[in-house]
């Protein structure tokens, strides 16, 4: 089963095809979700799908963690061309 398993998420370095591969599971699951609720499924259908909504909500909020440490480290960092307040406050 690890055939449907979308690759490990490069959101650190920032690859696009990290965003890419969340928005394809995020859609995966978007569809399975809608199969789920039609009813129209075997149990072993429903079952098999629902295993698969749970890795692919897994993968997708591993995704958003990661992306969520790339912008609390740029908040946490300074910016080297942001210029530094004066002593008084001020910027200028």
């Amino acid at each position: 089963m690890d055939s449907d398993r979308i690759p490990s998420q490069t959101i650190e370095e920032g690859a696009p095809s990290a965003i890419t591969q969340y928005e394809k599971a995020l859609g995966e699951l978007e569809q399975i979700v809608a199969r789920l609720e039609q009813g129209d499924q075997s149990l072993e259908e429903s079952l098999k799908d629902y295993e698969r909504g749970i890795r692919l909500e897994r993968q997708c909020q591993k995704a958003l963690d990661e992306a969520e440490q790339r912008i609390n480290a740029l908040h946490d960092s300074p910016a080297e061309d942001d210029p530094s307040p004066r002593d008084d406050g001020s910027l200028f």
